[in-house]
């Protein structure tokens, strides 16, 4: 069984025991180091094999939005699921471009933090309930230069391409989206890729938001 290598950065170690014990019930999650702020989050992913950084928004020296960014420059292969006890959407906005591929508050349920690290790990994308209700809004109220973005954007892509596209749009995952258009797990996968490599994108958060913007997935 592979083990899921895991960092978590929060400056409150109350919050840290909390978050180590959640982790601590899977036989599949091994936590390899805690920090106390993002600069040294940073700091210990580049010294050891870290898979997946679970990120407090709010800490001291850099933030997780900072770390986040600096991750994806340094590390790129560090996948990241941001925390926090906020709900803006100018922070789900900037986590998501930031390279967060999953998003959780703070009073999100124990195994839902599991679930984000699980998903993370393999590609996939984890937004909360609360968290995707609010993307979900926020592409309903899109402008109408920003939908139009969107659609220019897909111009390029296959017929194939676009119909995967919209199944990210609608939160499917790679098994669901290879049963549905009939692709091994591994061919949807390689979609995916080339999909974040086309359309200029970090992870498929931000393929399923262009998705909605586009039309494709409403």
């Amino acid at each position: 069984m592979s083990v899921i290598r895991v960092l978590i950065a929060d400056d409150e170690p109350l919050m840290r025991a909390g978050i180590k014990a959640i982790l601590g019930t899977a036989a599949d999650i091994e936590l390899v180091a805690e920090a106390g702020d993002g600069r040294e989050a940073v700091r210990i992913a580049l010294e050891r094999r870290v898979d997946v950084a679970v990120l407090d928004i709010r800490m001291p020296r850099m933030d997780g939005l900072a770390a986040a960014r600096e991750l994806k420059s340094v590390a790129p292969s560090v996948r990241v699921v941001m925390l926090t006890t906020f709900g803006e959407d100018d922070n789900i906005v900037r986590a998501l471009s930031d390279g967060a591929a999953g998003f959780l508050l703070k009073d999100s349920a124990p195994e839902e933090l599991l679930r984000a690290v699980r998903a993370v790990h393999v590609g996939e994308a984890y937004l909360s309930p609360m968290v995707t209700s609010r993307v979900v809004g926020m592409v309903a109220h899109a402008g109408q230069p920003r939908r139009q973005e969107a659609k220019r954007q897909v111009e390029g892509l296959t017929e194939r391409e676009v119909e995967v596209l919209a199944l990210l749009g609608l939160g499917m995952s790679n098994a669901d989206v290879g049963q549905r258009l009939h692709m091994s797990e591994a061919t949807v996968k390689t979609y995916v890729s080339r999909l974040l490599a086309k359309l200029g994108l970090t992870n498929r958060v931000q393929a399923a938001l262009l998705a909605r913007d586009a039309g494709l997935a409403g």
